[in-house]
């Protein structure tokens, strides 16, 4: 069988999680794509992430001029997630395969706009790494499979504080308030992705959130209880203002027993034995393999847009209650 001509693949975005995140992962994957061309609004920005790349890559200012060239099959957009939107609807418009950054859209009304734009043979993609992640899928397994017997409960609290010593505080955009939930949405979809891939849907929230930094607005704690489908019931707890020497775990206790899961380990405790199982973190990777393969093969992929607004769904859901005081349901997109 002849080998398949590699995806000639444009970055949108040159940013941080683009040169870190991205670009490795894509590299890695050679020889399913070669990149050609980057947008950035900044030259320097766009000439500074081609000269990561071998051969030539044309660098752009004008983006209706990179995805007027028909032989561009796909872009990666990664782009401020209030701006992501409409470059995502250009995109699709101008008949391109598209894999764009979480969250889908700054809130659900945007996000539904959306879904009516990919024509039927088109590929859209939404970058979630964590439905990607080995621990949640084999965790989602042992759920599915009965190991734990009926659930009882889950939590999980996770402390990522966005201090100007990481990498991703520089980025304005995301502590600007131009969009619902600051920080504890641009994260917390990853959270509620997980979630669902291992405990099923979501249907009823409470939540409260502060913002307990003056420089991450509009909020940067949540603390939500959620009621899923099945009856569990559990919290999620999540501040961007600290950070704490324990890595978050999702734990989740059943009548005939638990585990814990973090993004590179798996601990299940059954019948009174434990069992461990360690994991290298492959999600972005994962994730745009599916992408190739979906566009070359028409294979399924996870990261469906449908599934991505239902991430921000949830989120929107949170952030409401947490303003009311009132459980909120979440508008359900995924059935």
């Amino acid at each position: 069988m002849p080998a398949q001509k590699p995806i000639r693949l444009a970055f949108i975005g040159a940013g941080i999680f683009a040169r870190d995140g991205h670009l490795p992962a894509i590299q890695s994957l050679a020889p399913a794509y070669q990149i050609v061309a980057v947008y950035s609004q900044s030259q320097a920005t766009a000439s500074a992430f081609a000269s990561l790349l071998p051969g030539t890559v044309d660098t752009y200012t004008d983006l209706s001029a990179l995805l007027a060239r028909p032989d561009i099959e796909a872009v990666d957009i990664l782009l401020p997630i209030d701006v992501m939107p409409a470059v995502v609807q250009q995109a699709l418009r101008a008949g391109k395969h598209v894999v764009s950054e979480k969250p889908v859209a700054p809130d659900v009304a945007t996000g539904r706009a959306l879904l009516g734009v990919k024509a039927a043979k088109q590929v859209w993609m939404v970058a979630e790494n964590y439905r990607y992640e080995s621990a949640f899928i084999q965790a989602g397994e042992i759920v599915k499979r009965g190991e734990l017997g009926r659930l009882l409960l889950c939590h999980w609290a996770a402390h990522v504080g966005m201090t100007p010593g990481n990498k991703y505080y520089p980025s304005l955009w995301r502590r600007s308030n131009r969009f619902p939930g600051g920080y504890l949405l641009d994260g917390g979809v990853h959270y509620v992705a997980a979630l669902r891939l291992v405990l099923g849907e979501i249907d009823r929230v409470t939540a409260m959130t502060a913002q307990m930094r003056d420089d991450l607005p509009p909020a940067d704690t949540l603390s939500a209880t959620l009621h899923f489908d099945g009856g569990l019931i559990g919290t999620l707890g999540v501040t961007h203002a600290g950070t704490a020497p324990w890595p978050p775990a999702l734990r989740i206790v059943g009548e005939r027993g638990a585990i814990s899961v973090y993004r590179e380990e798996l601990e299940v405790t059954c019948g009174g034995e434990t069992r461990r199982q360690s994991f290298a973190r492959g999600g972005i990777q994962g994730e745009l393999a599916a992408f190739a393969a979906a566009i070359r093969e028409g294979a399924p992929h996870r990261n469906t847009p449908e599934e991505a607004l239902q991430d921000v769904s949830v989120v929107e859901a949170i952030l409401q209650a947490a303003d009311s005081g009132r459980a909120v349901s979440p508008e359900r997109i995924v059935r």
